[in-house]
C-alpha cells in the first residue's frame, strides 16, 4: 500500500501541469514580496505613515485585491500557492534525506498557509493583519504559553539567520537547476539577506512579548519593519530592507523559471 502511494505521488510530481503550477506559485510569491517591499518603501519615505497599509503577506494581498484585475491576480496566486504547497508536501513524502524532507514539508505548510490567506481575502472572509499577533495572544493564554511563544520566536530568529546565511553564501543557487544570469544572483543574495534580517527582528519581537507576557504588543512582519523605521537612521535601514524584499520578489520570478523541481 505504501509502495503504491509512493509511486502515485512520484507520478503526480512528474506531471507537467503540476510542475507548471508549482512554478506559478514561485511567481505568485515573487509578486507578494514585491508588494511588501513597495509598501515598506512607502513607509520608509513617509508616504504611507498613518495610511493603514500593512507590510505583510496579507497586507500585500489586500493591496493587490484593490488593483485593476486584482481578483484575477489573486485567483492565479491562490492556484499557484496551492499547487506549490502540495508539490512541496509530495516532495517531502517521496524525498530522500531527512533534512530535505523536513525542509520540503515546512515549505509546503507555508505555501498552503499563504493559500488560505489568499482564499480568505479573495472571498472576503479573511481577517486583517498577518495572524501573528492573534496567534501570540492565543498561545500566551495557554499553560506554558510564554515558553511556547519564546520558542516560536527563537525558531523564527533561527530561520532568519539561516536565510541571511543562505543569501550571503549564495547557497540558494542549489535550489536552481542551472546557474541563472548574474542579475538573478544579485537579486537573490540581497533578497535572502534582507528577509533574514527582517525575520530576526520579528522573532525578537516574539521573544520580547514572551518575556513581558504582553499579547497586546504587535509582533507581525509589519511591526518588525516598523521597528527598523523607529531605529537610528531608520528610514535608510527600512528603505534598504524594502529594496531587499523587492529584490527577493524579482529573484522569485526568476526562480519560477530556474527552480529545481
Amino acid at each position: 500500500m505504501t509502495t503504491s502511494a509512493h509511486g502515485s505521488a512520484s507520478r503526480a510530481a512528474q506531471h507537467p501541469a503540476f510542475r507548471k503550477g508549482a512554478r506559478l506559485g514561485y511567481a505568485a510569491n515573487g509578486l507578494v514580496n514585491v508588494v511588501i517591499g513597495w509598501i515598506a518603501l512607502q513607509l520608509a519615505v513617509g508616504a504611507a505613515s498613518g495610511g493603514g497599509q500593512d507590510a505583510s503577506a496579507s497586507g500585500a494581498l489586500r493591496t493587490l485585491a484593490d488593483q485593476p484585475f486584482g481578483q484575477v491576480l489573486l485567483w492565479l496566486a491562490l492556484a499557484g500557492f496551492v499547487l506549490l504547497g502540495l508539490f512541496s508536501l509530495v516532495a517531502a513524502f517521496i524525498g530522500g534525506e531527512t533534512k530535505d524532507r523536513a525542509k520540503d514539508a515546512a515549505k509546503g505548510v507555508v505555501y498552503l498557509a499563504l493559500a488560505a490567506t489568499t482564499l480568505g481575502i479573495v472571498t472576503g472572509t479573511g481577517s486583517g493583519g498577518d495572524g501573528t499577533s492573534g496567534m501570540t495572544a492565543t498561545l500566551l493564554q495557554q499553560p506554558l504559553g510564554r515558553i511556547l511563544v519564546g520558542l516560536v520566536g527563537l525558531a523564527i530568529v533561527a530561520v532568519g539567520l539561516y536565510q541571511a546565511h543562505k543569501g550571503w553564501t549564495k547557497k540558494f543557487l542549489q535550489d536552481l537547476r542551472e546557474r541563472p544570469p548574474s542579475w538573478v544572483v544579485i537579486a537573490g543574495r540581497a533578497g535572502y539577506v534582507a528577509r533574514g534580517v527582517a525575520f530576526v527582528v520579528l522573532g525578537g519581537l516574539l521573544v520580547s512579548a514572551a518575556t513581558a507576557s504582553d499579547s497586546a504588543q504587535e509582533q507581525g512582519l509589519d511591526a518588525a519593519l516598523q521597528t527598523f523605521r523607529q531605529a537610528p537612521y531608520g528610514q535608510v535601514l527600512l528603505g534598504a530592507v524594502a529594496l531587499g524584499f523587492i529584490a527577493y520578489g524579482v529573484y522569485s520570478f526568476a526562480r519560477a523559471k530556474y527552480a529545481r523541481l
